[in-house]
């Protein structure tokens, strides 16, 4: 999961260690990621060919090293993101930032991965019904299954409103002629 949002954080443009550890950080919800995360990706980022490295002068005379993302480190981005098996669909954090990056992707894979979470959903649920049936729950552990229940009911509201969005978007989009392909890659 970290790869993948630290290669997301360059999509906007080059950014120093720092800066990426304070983005990715919020991301996660917390404040900035170790040093001994960051830069280990970095570097195999690097060796990839998948992040440029430069260095840069700093504010204060100081030197220091920016990267930013390559076509080949967009290509591997696309990649990991369409990478979406069923276990990645029961992930809530997998889900949420293939989400987050539903763009980049083809229509196709968008449709395949909020199809494959509404299947995850449904599953969990299925599961949790079933709980309930067979297990004779006291007070508290029924009010852990009724609000998970809940939880799982309001996200396949929200897959499913992504699902309109995602099937919208498809239907009014152009079919891409050959020439337009130089075009649609270097959006990307």
């Amino acid at each position: 999961m970290t790869d993948l949002i630290l290669l997301a954080t360059l999509l906007d443009g080059p950014k120093h260690g720092y800066q990426l550890k304070k983005q990715a950080g919020l991301i996660f919800g917390h404040g900035a990621i170790h040093n001994n995360l960051v830069y280990p990706l970095m570097r195999r980022f690097t060796a990839e060919g998948w992040a440029s490295k430069k260095t840069v002068p700093g504010e204060r005379g100081q030197n220091k090293q920016q990267y930013a993302i390559t076509a080949v480190g967009r290509k591997a981005l696309v990649e990991k993101l369409s990478d979406f098996d069923d276990e990645a669909a029961r992930s809530v954090e997998g889900f949420r930032i293939r989400v987050a990056l539903l763009g980049m992707l083809p229509g196709g894979t968008q449709a395949k991965i909020l199809d494959a979470r509404e299947r995850a959903l449904r599953e969990q649920d299925a599961r949790l019904e079933g709980l309930e049936q067979v297990v004779q729950l006291s007070v508290y552990p029924a009010e852990v299954v009724k609000f998970m229940r809940k939880q799982l009911a309001g996200e396949m509201v929200w897959v499913r409103r992504l699902q309109k969005i995602q099937g919208k978007a498809r239907a009014n989009s152009k079919p891409l002629h050959h020439g337009d392909t130089e075009a649609r890659r270097k959006a990307l």
